[in-house]
């Protein structure tokens, strides 16, 4: 966030899934200073993250883990709903 400067007492993380990607939707996550009505907020380590109603049925269950090992992965999705998972890790099918 500090990056790009946005500030975690102003701007939200949303994240949420999308169609496409090899395995039929992706994962997608963005910066985002204004709450719709329909998001649901969480708050983890003083970071607020926002999941609209429709994606939230899509990551129930789900955890977002980061990785900054030697395989420099970034952002890993752990989606128990998901079926299939494509090779990247960041799509999947129901």
């Amino acid at each position: 966030m500090q990056e790009e400067g946005k500030s975690p007492t102003q701007h939200y993380v949303r994240v949420g899934v999308t169609s496409g990607g090899c395995s039929g939707l992706s994962y997608k996550l963005t910066f985002d200073d204004h709450m719709e009505e329909d998001d649901r907020l969480f708050e983890d380590n003083d970071v607020q993250i926002l999941v609209n109603k429709k994606s939230f049925l899509y990551l129930a269950g789900t955890t977002l883990e980061y990785s900054g090992g030697l395989n420099g992965r970034g952002f890993v999705f752990n989606n128990p709903n998901a079926n299939r998972t494509c090779g990247c890790g960041e799509s999947f099918a129901l």
